[in-house]
């Protein structure tokens, strides 16, 4: 695909590390206009040799289990490693503006005013996971833009969060001591997809962070691992203190070091790429069939059968599938 001359020369200063150049390339990627998709797309394909060399890091769990202010701890220290960290904020959605609530001034105030950290609070928009559909497309370009650690924070509000283990070479998941939700959670399946689990603001309650981390210990024999070369690590933490922040950096590194050790890690990413392309090809497929002249015609009377009873909404599919010639 041809890059157009003004977006080759974005390319070339997101490769500088402009940060202007950063933030109007992930609003390029993040706009639903054709035209700006196709332009994003030829983007990609240039920066697309310089991008795999972070480490993505996704992060969840419920709201008021401290996400911003942990990832604004662990994003600091990373800094203070000498590492250059992108946080992708992935906001809850304004019903009446699609655009996010919140934004990186309310939110990791300290971590945003620093020079080697970005973050980009971008809305849901109702994404399965919480995590847009453009993230995977910013993690690349952030990647590009010289990022040594990027760090995915999905919306955590009971969604599957299978969105932001498939884009992520770790899902680390935060929970909080005194919530009592240990086996509720392995209900949820949440935990399975989870390679780290760490009881933030454990400073509150230490006695009961650790009983709480000791329980979930003991319940591990009940989980399928995410992965057969990994035993799911649980840790305590509080991002107010600081304490246990080098211990989870540690913990990160054991796990991308072990992973890598037996393949796994690049095997993962390969798979992840095939399963975005599919994401992609479907969701293309979708919109093309909604946008069909003949579907759009036979849609509104096949509503009507499906809400009244009068179809059955398998034949009612059968019959608009049939009438769609892509």
């Amino acid at each position: 695909m041809i890059i157009e001359p003004d977006d080759d020369a974005l390319a070339a200063a997101l490769l500088a590390r402009q940060r202007r150049a950063l933030a109007k390339a992930i609003t390029l990627v993040e706009s639903s206009r054709p035209d700006h998709r196709l332009r994003a797309q030829a983007l990609l394909d240039k920066l697309l040799p310089h991008t795999g060399g972070a480490y993505r890091i996704g992060i969840s769990g419920v709201p008021g289990v401290g996400k911003s202010t942990f990832i604004e701890a662990f994003g600091m220290y990373l800094l203070a490693q000498g590492l250059r960290v992108a946080v992708l904020a992935v906001d809850p959605s304004s019903p009446l503006t699609g655009g996010s609530i919140l934004g990186d001034k309310t939110r990791m105030e300290r971590l945003s005013q620093q020079e080697n950290a970005y973050i980009r609070p971008s809305p849901a928009r109702g994404a399965l996971g919480g995590v847009s559909h453009q993230s995977r497309e910013a993690m690349l370009i952030c990647e590009a833009a010289g990022f040594d650690v990027i760090i995915v924070e999905t919306v955590g509000v009971g969604q599957s969060e299978t969105a932001v283990a498939g884009m992520c070479d770790v899902f680390l998941l935060l929970q909080l001591p005194n919530a009592g939700d240990e086996l509720q959670g392995i209900k949820k399946g949440i935990l399975e997809l989870a390679d780290i689990v760490v009881y933030n603001k454990a400073d509150i309650d230490p006695r009961a962070a650790a009983v709480a981390a000791g329980q979930m210990r003991a319940a591990l024999h009940m989980l399928r691992p995410a992965s057969p070369h990994w035993h799911m690590q649980v840790l305590q933490a509080s991002a107010a203190t600081g304490a246990g922040i080098e211990d989870i950096w540690a913990t990160l590194q054991n796990y991308r070091k072990t992973m890598q050790h037996t393949g796994a890690f690049e095997e993962r990413r390969k798979q992840q790429a095939q399963t975005w392309m599919w994401n992609l090809v479907e969701a293309g497929l979708q919109e093309r069939f909604r946008n069909h002249d003949a579907v759009r015609a036979a849609l509104p009377q096949a509503l009507r059968q499906a809400a009244d009873g009068k179809a059955n909404p398998a034949t009612l599919a059968t019959l608009l599938l049939d009438v769609f010639r892509p």
